[in-house]
């Protein structure tokens, strides 16, 4: 299995402290939230998972600057509560960095599901996408991919098991979703495409 890009360099700020998130091969592993704000002033809040080993090496305080260099990972929640699909950011290296906040992405990979375009209620054009993107050891992880305008109409174009490579930001968005009459507010992650690159050129 070839193993396509997958690079994301984040610089934020810690949003709350670092909470266990799992055990694999007997490393324990952490997740906390990283804020980073955009140029429109809005601000995404995307999840990072870090080693113990990597923490340590750092002191952190709420609201620290921070910069991540790391891969963009999913799996999928079968707990039942809250999204199905988990996207996080998982660390490379961590470091206490100031700096203009910095959101950049880049993948490569195979669309995996047929590319649905349409319009927004305010008549934009939208293209939503699943990429799998191939990890070593055989795995993938299958990121929602959102492009705007003339990419949309490009990335609608592509068909399943097309090659596309790509540039963005990875973003956070919060919605409603009614579950047993009970309105809750939950965060969904995506990728914003921002440029295309042609494979075969």
């Amino acid at each position: 299995m070839q193993t396509n890009i997958n690079r994301i360099f984040l610089r934020g700020r810690l949003a709350a402290p670092p909470v266990p998130s799992h055990v694999n091969h007997g490393v324990e592993y952490f997740t906390f939230p990283l804020a980073v704000r955009r140029l429109s002033g809005a601000e995404d809040r995307l999840n990072v998972v870090a080693s113990q080993e990597q923490l340590a090496e750092l002191s952190l305080e709420q609201g620290c600057p921070l910069a991540v260099l790391g891969e963009v990972r999913t799996f999928n929640n079968r707990s039942g509560v809250g999204s199905r699909l988990v996207v996080s950011v998982f660390a490379r290296t961590l470091s206490c960095e100031e700096g203009e906040d910095e959101n950049r992405l880049e993948l490569s990979g195979t669309l995996c599901k047929p590319p649905a375009l349409r319009s927004t209620p305010l008549g934009r054009t939208i293209c939503d996408m699943i990429l799998a993107v191939n990890r070593r050891y055989g795995r993938a992880d299958y990121l929602p991919c959102i492009a705007w305008g003339s990419l949309a109409y490009r990335c609608g174009a592509m068909v399943v098991g097309d090659q596309l490579s790509l540039e963005g930001r990875l973003q956070s968005r919060t919605y409603t979703k009614e579950v047993d009459g009970q309105t809750q507010e939950r965060t969904a992650f995506e990728v914003s495409v921002m440029s295309l690159a042609d494979e075969d050129t």
